[in-house]
């Protein structure tokens, strides 16, 4: 808003320079030593308010009413009857105060002026050329003026949308895998007491990152690597030997700010795919930093009952995540998904620059 207050006053006065710069040219007499009559500024005077009334008319009513409803030729007759009016305005206040005989009179000093010799009053070029650069100058910036505000109401709604978009997208996290480890912590209490309390302390960990932590645009990459390592942690409570799953993350971790929850839903969808109960299966993540660039690797063994459908994803979804790295990070990102590799494996390979 402040900005927007500032542009249009600005444009007030470049509007008020440009027309008193206008009048100083048409008020510039040909010699600066010649006493020009009174008559004459009266005549400026008169034309610079015609002028002011003009630009203003055509900026808040011949422009919004005419050019802006795709009215081009009203327009154009509009503006062109304005010129003619100001022209013939200039004219009659010739004659009234009887301008060109006293102007003949001022720049001939010298010259007997004949009681039959008139000077009549005739159109001034300079000043048709005058009007109708106000109305240029008058029709450019109202013009420049809605460019501006429409870009800026484009703008906040795209950025409402966006943040609407993000917001839904961030509250798709599946509350199954909450439920589901917490009936794996449960039956872990039958087992082992001290390890179903880590476990409880990880998922409320989890959960008041989930809930504070992601409000805000961005958070930092070590803490989205360690929400990473709780959620494998916990996942891990409900696989058998049968699967190995390994987390290389960078050592050490140079902070950076990335889109909360961004890596999860490619990690979330190799632990659904990727893990079976009979089969040895493996899983691999991945993360690496190269300056500003941020990599991560997802692998998983491809199992025969298994089907990899995009859409059909737990959590936020890939389909889903890849709209959210649109959203955040168009243009600054590479997203590659092999559907089988010669491993036999599901891999997604995720580069993201967060400069």
């Amino acid at each position: 808003m402040a900005n927007t207050f500032i542009n249009r006053h600005g444009y007030l006065l470049i509007q008020l320079l440009v027309l008193f710069g206008l009048l100083l040219l048409l008020c510039q007499p040909l010699a600066w030593d010649i006493e020009l009559p009174v008559q004459f500024w009266v005549k400026q005077g008169i034309l610079f308010a015609l002028w002011v009334g003009l630009f203003y008319l055509n900026s808040h009513l011949l422009v919004p009413r005419l050019l802006f409803q795709n009215s081009i030729g009203g327009f154009a007759a509009a503006a062109l009857g304005a010129v003619v009016f100001v022209v013939l305005a200039v004219v009659l206040v010739d004659s009234w105060l009887n301008l060109p005989e006293l102007m003949h009179q001022a720049f001939n000093p010298d010259e007997e002026v004949s009681p039959t010799h008139k000077h009549k009053s005739s159109i001034n070029p300079v000043i048709i050329l005058a009007t109708l650069l106000v109305l240029g100058i008058s029709t450019t910036i109202s013009v420049v003026q809605k460019w501006q505000i429409d870009t800026e109401v484009r703008q906040r709604l795209e950025r409402q949308k966006i943040s609407t978009e993000l917001s839904f997208l961030k509250a798709q996290i599946n509350p199954h895998f909450f439920f589901n480890t917490l009936h794996s912590i449960y039956a872990l209490t039958m087992i082992n007491i001290e390890s179903s309390r880590e476990a409880l302390h990880t998922l409320s960990r989890m959960m008041r990152y989930v809930l504070y932590e992601t409000q805000s645009g961005t958070t930092l990459l070590s803490k989205e690597i360690e929400f990473m390592q709780d959620y494998v942690n916990l996942m891990k409570l409900r696989l058998t030997e049968k699967v190995t799953v390994t987390f290389d993350k960078p050592t050490p971790i140079r902070d950076v700010p990335v889109a909360p929850m961004l890596f999860l839903p490619y990690v979330e969808n190799a632990f659904k795919h990727g893990v079976s109960a009979l089969l040895p299966s493996s899983i691999y993540i991945g993360i690496q930093q190269q300056g500003h660039v941020v990599e991560l690797d997802v692998r998983n063994t491809l199992l025969p009952e298994k089907r990899m459908v995009l859409e059909e994803s737990s959590g936020i979804g890939l389909a889903n995540t890849s709209r959210r790295l649109d959203l955040l990070y168009p243009g600054q990102y590479t997203l590659a998904v092999t559907e089988r590799t010669p491993e036999n494996e599901y891999r997604v390979q995720l580069k993201l620059n967060v400069s």
